[in-house]
């Protein structure tokens, strides 16, 4: 998920950080040849899990998968574009998903529910619009179910992340074999029994292998993935030649309107790559220093600190960890407010707000100057009351814009507006109540199978009925999500007006008196301050507990975060779950069948000593927001004790292939048979069990330990071998440039140069060194 927003807000302010990537088209592409895009990459990584959702369920797509093998294919397809882009050299590192720290569960355990409400509101609506086509005479094509319903199954333990990882060591053999671009890289596969998120088990490599001896500075990174907070962990690796390809959207185009037999082409909008080195050097032009802030005492400017108090200002507005404080919102402009605040008060801060270098002397918090965060957040915190009386104001416009609009409506959704309360900012706006939907949730005919039937025009009116009827599913989606058009919308806290904070302590803490609030306001501030700098050692280390959470849905304000300076803490090291465990902690009872049967009754029996954790209604909070999908869910958080008090005995009773894949294991690195490395890898077979440093004369400076410690390590048919791949552990990041890097020609200055002499050379100006028009010197 990211930082919400922020992907938009940094190709907005910063434009020349992103390029549009050439991409090369036809039926054979020789991903061997030179790269199209001027720049031979190293290592490409991809973020599974931004390739596996859209490949699981693509929007709009006029052929949707029906089966897991429909998905791989999808996959498999998605990676060979990637490839062909990219070309690496050395190295591709797939990361999937794997168990997750506490923290993110609760992210996960709130969509996943609100997957299945959404679900299950979607269905009701569309039964309803089937029973209604009925009694109308209006034949429609009949509900199918296939395989790929559920989308919460792209969760590690399940049988389908199973049967993904099998079917990618299948494919990696075949590449290697038959596509000369793969036949001299290595690959590392981390699949979903490998603990940790894709995006950090990629971050957690290149951290480590830029720690080692002989690592080349200059190696050419590349990672693909959809969340915005791979742009974080990328600044953060302060390695400068790292690129990160996205692409801005898809749309499907039909070449058949033959809905029996459909042939599609699914064109592709542009990908781009965001240049860290160009970012890195927007953030040195923006994140000047003014003259009238000249650093206290001795300090001088150093790029790589800003990069990092800029990471932790990110944080502060949205993480997967956290819930972001309520005056802080990227589209109001939070991040330029935090910047801007910096700029001017560094001086007063007393410089950086972090040390992340310190980060290895694991005393304490030393590696964050708590003194100089809580007085730089609490300077933010002065704007609170402006921001909060801005936001009212334009809501209050759009609400009124919304009641013009709906006014002038002969007839909307069915009702008409009753009342509009200005004084409060509540809002009543239709008579007809309507359960509240969601855009993710729609149904669509191309989710049915297209039966073949003998009247062309019997076939060709239920074809018809059924675009309509989805058309109109889908608008009722739309309209019932909008809580302001369905009239159900609230404003109980009232940002803004007098008492807010107050009415904020009430709605959301039932904090009564002065006391109760100023209780809650500690115990707030001092996990939010753990949750900070449990972050940030997430960002830059690893994970530092896999049990640690923050225990509250929501965040304390930016003016209350008073005596952050005071907290202190230490985090323990732990182990992750397994993954039943993490399925029993992140899914929903409609989605209890991605489970073993001897795990279901826990989620969907009446009797369950568990079964309070796994409500089928729960409360989304709402207040304020104009989309239910803005809403925060309610869950009570998961207990893990009583959940690991549970899972204990009934481990026993699971069955060899289930235990198979209720394991945590181990990277996988594959790579030819010719490959350079091979001849090491055969000397294995001795002491299979033993764990041995790679030989990095080999391996291209890739270092790690090897060994051939389980069954997929037999893999030698068709010239593809395959072994273990373990991380070397022990070593601190390195949050600076590494000594004898080459760091690309300032980007903007050249650029501005380049322009000068091409405009003094236009215009037959000389050069006062040779006399000569400026550009043919």
């Amino acid at each position: 998920m990211g930082v919400p927003a922020f992907y938009r807000w940094l190709i907005q302010k910063y434009p020349k950080a992103l390029v549009e990537a050439t991409e090369e088209t036809g039926v054979s592409i020789d991903t061997a040849s030179p790269n199209p895009n001027g720049i031979e990459f190293d290592h490409l990584y991809l973020d599974m899990n931004g390739i596996i959702h859209p490949c699981f369920h693509p929007e709009d797509h006029p052929c949707p998968p029906k089966t897991f093998e429909d998905v791989f294919n999808n996959i498999f397809l998605y990676i060979d574009h990637l490839f062909s882009i990219v070309r690496p050299r050395k190295l591709l590192y797939m990361a999937i998903d794997g168990v997750a720290p506490r923290a993110k569960m609760n992210q996960q355990r709130s969509r996943l529910f609100r997957t299945a409400k959404d679900r299950e509101i979607a269905e009701a609506e569309e039964d309803r619009l089937r029973i209604q086509f009925k009694m109308d005479g209006k034949p429609v094509l009949p509900k199918h179910e296939c395989e790929v319903e559920d989308s919460n199954v792209i969760t590690p333990g399940t049988e389908f992340m199973y049967k993904l990882s099998e079917a990618l060591r299948s494919y990696i053999s075949s590449r290697i074999n038959n596509d000369p671009g793969w036949k001299d890289i290595k690959v590392i596969l981390s699949d979903a029994n490998v603990p940790g998120e894709g995006e950090h088990k990629i971050m957690s490599f290149v951290r480590q292998q830029r720690r080692v001896a002989g690592y080349n500075p200059d190696t050419r990174h590349c990672i693909y993935g959809l969340d915005a907070d791979l742009i974080m962990l990328a600044l953060a690796t302060h390695e400068v030649h790292f690129s990160i390809l996205r692409e801005i959207g898809q749309q499907p185009v039909h070449e058949s309107s033959n809905m029996a037999n459909t042939s599609v082409l699914w064109v592709k909008k542009p990908y781009q790559f965001l240049h860290i080195w160009i970012f890195r050097e927007y953030l040195e032009l923006d994140m000047k220093i003014s003259d009238d802030s000249d650093p206290p005492g001795n300090l001088t400017i150093d790029l790589e600190r800003i990069v990092d108090d800029f990471i932790l200002m990110c944080l502060l507005v949205g993480n997967d960890f956290l819930p972001h404080m309520p005056s802080l919102e990227i589209h109001e402009g939070a991040l330029d407010l935090l910047m801007a605040v910096y700029k001017k008060e560094f001086k007063n801060l007393g410089g950086y707000l972090v040390d992340m270098s310190r980060l290895a002397e694991d005393k304490g918090t030393g590696y964050v100057k708590l003194s100089r965060v809580e007085k730089f957040i609490l300077l933010v915190g002065l704007y609170e009351e402006r921001i909060f009386k801005k936001r009212s104001e334009l809501r209050e416009r759009q609400l009124k814009r919304l009641c013009n609009y709906a006014n002038n409506q002969d007839d909307y959704n069915g009702g008409r507006i009753m009342e509009i309360g200005t004084k409060n900012s509540s809002c009543v706006f239709f008579s007809e109540k309507a359960p509240a939907f969601r855009d993710s949730a729609m149904v669509s005919e191309e989710n049915v199978s297209f039966p073949l039937v003998s009247d062309d025009a019997g076939s060709s009116e239920i074809v018809g009925n059924t675009k309509e009827l989805n058309e109109i599913l889908k608008s009722n989606l739309r309209k019932h999500n909008d809580l302001y058009m369905k009239g159900s919308c609230t404003d109980k806290v009232r940002f803004g007006n007098a008492g807010w904070k107050q009415r904020y302590y009430k709605e959301k803490f039932s904090a009564e008196s002065s006391m109760d609030i100023e209780n809650w306001r500690r115990e707030l501030v001092a996990n939010y301050t753990k949750g900070i700098l449990w972050v940030l050692v997430y960002y830059y280390s690893g994970v530092p507990s896999w049990t640690w959470f923050y225990p509250y849905h929501y965040a304390p304000f930016a003016s209350d975060m008073k005596g952050l300076a005071q907290v202190r803490v230490r985090f323990e090291k732990d182990s992750p779950f397994k993954p039943f465990d993490q399925l029993l902690a992140v899914l929903p009872p409609r989605s209890a069948h991605a489970v073993p049967k001897v795990y279901q009754t826990l989620m969907t029996d009446e009797q369950s000593s568990m079964i309070d954790l796994y409500p089928s209604d729960f409360d989304i909070d709402t207040d304020g927001k104009r989309f239910q999908w803005q809403g925060l869910c309610k869950l009570p958080f998961i207990e893990v004790g009583r959940l690991l008090s549970e899972t204990k005995e009934l481990e026993k009773n699971l069955s060899e292939a289930e235990s198979e894949r209720n394991r945590n294991s181990i990277d996988q690195l594959y790579l030819g048979r010719t490959h350079k490395l091979a001849s090491q890898i055969f000397s294995l077979r001795p002491n299979p069990n033993e764990m041995v440093n790679i030989d990095t004369s080999l391996s291209d400076g890739i270092v790690g330990f090897i060994c051939l410690c389980n069954q997929y390590t037999n893999i030698e048919d068709h010239g593809i071998l395959c072994v273990c791949f373990e991380m070397i552990g022990g070593f601190m990041h390195i949050p600076c440039l590494l000594p004898g890097v080459n760091v690309p020609d300032k980007y903007f200055v050249c650029r501005q140069l380049l322009n000068l002499i091409s405009w003094m050379h236009n215009s037959g100006m000389k050069s006062r060194l040779t006399d000569r028009p400026i550009g043919t010197e």
